[in-house]
């Protein structure tokens, strides 16, 4: 006899089959957000009084991800908690971003080295 697994569970899980909806479903076979990409530790926070419920054509993963990201979370943590490959999760954001529901923070890049600056250190440590 198997245990069930921790945590929620879900109608669209099977135990033998895994899950019942397949990724490329759930984007439509999009695998481009709408937008450019969101790095993995961008914040996302829901836009102030948006309320998903009101939207049409939005499907229960857009809805979660906005209930979700009501405190600011990252992508990465999005994507563990809808137990989604990022790159869905990305494509779900995009349209979200889209329909002004979700505002996008991306973490600064000033100040971080050049990659051929990198590159040198890399082959500097190699040489040791």
């Amino acid at each position: 006899m198997r245990a069930e697994p921790p945590g929620p569970q879900h109608e669209w899980l099977d135990g033998a089959a895994g899950p019942v909806v397949r990724p490329y479903t759930l984007t439509g076979g999009r695998v481009r957000p709408a937008v450019d990409g969101f790095d993995l530790v961008a914040f996302v926070l829901a836009g102030p009084g948006v309320a998903p419920s009101g939207q049409r054509g939005l499907q229960p993963e857009h809805r979660r991800l906005v209930e979700l990201a009501r405190r600011p979370v990252a992508v990465a943590d999005l994507a563990a908690a809808l137990d989604l490959a990022v790159g869905v999760v990305r494509v779900l954001l995009g349209d979200l971003l889209a329909r002004g529901l979700v505002l996008v923070h991306e973490p600064p890049t000033a100040g971080l080295p050049d990659n051929d600056i990198l590159k040198a250190v890399v082959s500097g440590l190699r040489a040791l």
